[in-house]
Order: structure tokens, then C-alpha cells, then sequence
């Protein structure tokens, strides 16, 4: 069994990246406010850790809303950081990613205003002309990957093909981490638990979307590290599903 599973995930690898997902949450499971308002709430050491992530990473890919609702640009930080991926062997700006069902991400968004490295928007069929013509207006290369729903078996693939990403890190949010969970494309979590409760059923988690029926089809967690910094607690998880 464990040899098959090995064996799946090493055939996988070589066609698609190594997916790390890195995730900041309360002590009550929630990455942002209900109104999501609030989606910011880690301390400079989980600050830091993201850029440290960022900087090992070929590429960088988060959701539409998370670009929209965060003025993030999905970048590798300052000059140090830069240094840092240069030290990996990488190039010193990632690729960025943004993942849109339909395409509807903000103009204006910051991820826009900074010209340092590729845009590539992962999208579907559903996205209509005139906003695919505004993305590419922007600078963005974008590319469908089904009809309704995104295949990222098959968008990653076409990643790591044409695009030479061997590594990538995604930032959220809980639908896009929810969609490749459920694929099985996730090697490794990385998990900030913050001292705050946020509370609210309708506040967003570190995967959302329709979620499992049944134990079986759970996606299951093996610790690699566990420190404490202040009051955070940094992990770092294995991901397999026995059932594969």
C-alpha cells in the first residue's frame, strides 16, 4: 500500500509541482472575519515566514478575492528575501498566480500596479470576452482550464510544462485550497495558529468548498515540525490520502 502511494505521488510529481499550501488561522479555525474585513491578523514573524516561503517557491498562486480584498502583489518581498532566491537558485521574482473562475478580478488591484514578473490568471470558458481582453490589457497571460470548473490536475500540468514552476506556494484562500486538496495536488501545509478567536459560521477556513461525506475520503496530515514563536504556532504537515 505504502509503495503504491509513493509511487502515485512520485508519477504526479514529476508532471505537476510540488504544491505547498501556507495558511495563517485563529485558534478557532478561521482566516479571515465573517464580513471579511479582516483577513490580516499574524504577527511579523508570520510575516517573515510567508516571505521565507515565497523565496523558494518558482511561482506563487493565490484566488481572485484574496488578491482583490488584501493589497498584496503576491511578490517576493524586499531586497533579502530577493537575495534568498537567488541563494535557491531561483530567479529573483516568482511567477505569479491568480485563479478566477470567471476571470472577475479587480483592475485595480495592487497585483496589477507592480510590473515585476509574470501574471498568469488560471480561469475557465465561462469568463467572458470583454474581461479576458481587460486581463491581457493588463498584462496577464491567461489560460481556460475547463468549461465550468477549473481542472488543475490539467492547469498545473500546463504550469510545470510551459512554464518551468517546479515549486509552487498558495496563499488561499479556502475555495482554491478546498479544489486542490480535493484533486490531490497538495504535497505539504504550512500552518500558523494565531492567538485570537474570531468566531462567526460563516467566516472562512482554511478549506472550504462542499468538504468530504465520509472519513475515507479525508485528506490526512502527518506532522514534520512544530515550533513556537510568541504565542503563534508554526507546522508543517505531510499531506497523503490513504485512499489514493
Amino acid at each position: 500500500m505504502q509503495n503504491a502511494l509513493h509511487k502515485l505521488r512520485a508519477s504526479k510529481a514529476r508532471a505537476v509541482p510540488f504544491v505547498f499550501v501556507n495558511m495563517a488561522m485563529t485558534a478557532d479555525g478561521k482566516i479571515a472575519t465573517a464580513n471579511r474585513r479582516v483577513s490580516s491578523f499574524g504577527s511579523s514573524t508570520d510575516k517573515h515566514h510567508l516571505l521565507v516561503l515565497r523565496s523558494r517557491a518558482d511561482a506563487v498562486m493565490a484566488g481572485a478575492r484574496t488578491v482583490d480584498l488584501n493589497p498584496v502583489n503576491l511578490g517576493p518581498g524586499a531586497k533579502k528575501y530577493r537575495a534568498m532566491r537567488l541563494n535557491h537558485g531561483l530567479a529573483e521574482y516568482n511567477i505569479r498566480v491568480i485563479v478566477s473562475g470567471r476571470g472577475t478580478i479587480d483592475p485595480g488591484a495592487e497585483i496589477f500596479r507592480r510590473r515585476l514578473s509574470p501574471i498568469i490568471v488560471l480561469t475557465t470558458e465561462r469568463i467572458p470576452k470583454t474581461t479576458l481582453k481587460q486581463l491581457r490589457t493588463l498584462g496577464a497571460t491567461v489560460e481556460a482550464f475547463g468549461r465550468t470548473s477549473i481542472n488543475f490536475t490539467k492547469a498545473l500540468t500546463w504550469l510545470r510544462q510551459e512554464w518551468g514552476i517546479k515549486k509552487l506556494l498558495c496563499e488561499g484562500g479556502g475555495e482554491l485550497n478546498s479544489a486542490l486538496f480535493a484533486e490531490g495536488l497538495v504535497n505539504e501545509l504550512h500552518l500558523t495558529i494565531c492567538p485570537k478567536i474570531f468566531g462567526g459560521r460563516g467566516a472562512p477556513t482554511i478549506v472550504d468548498g462542499a468538504g468530504v461525506k465520509a472519513l475515507a475520503e479525508a485528506t490526512f496530515l502527518k506532522v514534520k515540525l512544530m515550533r513556537r514563536a510568541g504565542d503563534e504556532l508554526f507546522l508543517v504537515y505531510d499531506v497523503f490520502r490513504p485512499s489514493a
